[in-house]
């Protein structure tokens, strides 16, 4: 065996009460009906841990719709994993998460989209701030440890100080800032999402300010946007290294936007073990060392450092997920990202809200950032 995987992300559904814009989901989001049963799901987390894995989160869509999450977080307990519950706290009540800690969760990331109701609620697509705030405030009573998370995008990123002071009010240990990724619904609305260079310059400085004022206090995990990098960054790790990722459907994937590309197939856990599919199967093979690179990653002294960058990138740019990815400035294909970065100052574009089937799709116009 080449590597262990260390993190399993299991998304227990695609099914969410939100319609974020930018959601990482597939355009084709699995129905209820394909999700995988309780037992599946108890199989593979016990076949992960016995893979090497040590950290579960909880995911979708959003996993509290599940309704045996608690059983699924108290069998991760029992395996050792420490468990994280990843979710946009709709439909968290206080009885809920207590049962949820008595199964053995030990540490809830909730998702906000901005700092003030208005924004927040138009990003999500729906009604959310006032559950969110509740949720917050019930994690920190259980004394769980706490993750806020934003995704930052053109609407809400001259907002970036008042989102961290607003998760330092909220108690969060943590705060993860992540410029969207363009894979899933943030492609199809990539021209309203992709901020300006005077905004992505402007944050860069205020998320430094921020870092030293809570030192000690709250850690800030800022990630610069790929867009705007001369190299891009390492995927998990490389292809294939340290995590895994099983789909409500049960596809097995190297990470959480690789099922859009369509020159690979991705085994099930319906019909191989996860050992299996980690060791053998050709989606996880596909990417793992350097034999697939091309120039100019092959010759980069940099190959071991960002791996040539990210295979679905690369697809969704190139159509080929073996270039390089188009982010490194030594790219022949640098010049598709800098024609984007080109178009910065455009006109703001409707967002196309995620749904569950294409045809509930929903576009509103946006607010001015």
């Amino acid at each position: 065996m080449e590597s262990r995987p260390t993190t399993l992300l299991a998304e227990l559904t695609h099914r969410c009460p939100l319609h974020c814009p930018y959601c990482s989901n597939p355009l084709d989001l699995a129905m209820s009906k394909a999700e995988l049963s309780t037992d599946d799901w108890l199989r593979v987390i016990s076949e992960a841990r016995q893979l090497g894995v040590l950290q579960l989160g909880l995911s979708g869509g959003e996993p509290l719709i599940r309704r045996d999450l608690e059983d699924i977080a108290a069998h991760a307990h029992r395996e050792g994993l420490y468990t994280t519950l990843v979710t946009s706290a709709i439909g968290l009540t206080r009885d809920r998460l207590a049962r949820l800690v008595d199964a053995g969760l030990e540490h809830v990331q909730i998702s906000f989209q901005d700092s003030e109701r208005e924004g927040a609620e138009r990003i999500a697509g729906t009604r959310s701030w006032d559950a969110k705030h509740q949720a917050a405030a019930w994690v920190k009573e259980h004394d769980l440890a706490f993750s806020v998370n934003v995704v930052l995008h053109r609407a809400n990123l001259d907002h970036l100080e008042q989102i961290i002071d607003m998760a330092a009010t909220l108690g969060a240990d943590r705060v993860e800032l992540a410029n969207t990724q363009y894979y899933g619904w943030a492609v199809t609305n990539r021209d309203a999402l992709m901020p300006t260079r005077d905004q992505v310059e402007r944050s860069a400085a205020v998320a430094d300010r921020k870092i030293a004022q809570y030192k000690g206090r709250m850690q800030i995990i800022y990630v610069l946007p790929d867009y705007y990098s001369d190299f891009p960054k390492p995927c998990y790790g490389g292809w294939g290294a340290l995590y895994v990722m099983v789909a409500p459907n049960g596809n097995v994937l190297p990470c959480h936007a690789a099922s859009q590309i369509t020159s690979l197939a991705f085994d099930n856990v319906r019909d191989h073990s996860l050992a299996w599919i980690w060791e053998e199967s050709s989606a996880f093979r596909a990417f793992r060392g350097d034999e697939w690179m091309r120039e100019p990653c092959r010759s980069c002294p940099r190959k071991h450092v960002d791996f040539g960058g990210c295979r679905c990138q690369a697809f969704a740019l190139t159509g080929d997920a073996r270039n390089t990815d188009p982010v490194c400035s030594l790219s022949p294909n640098r010049k598709l990202i800098d024609a984007m970065l080109d178009r910065e100052d455009a006109p703001a574009i409707a967002y196309v809200y995620r749904a569950m089937t294409r045809a509930k799709d929903r576009v509103l116009e946006p607010s001015t950032p």
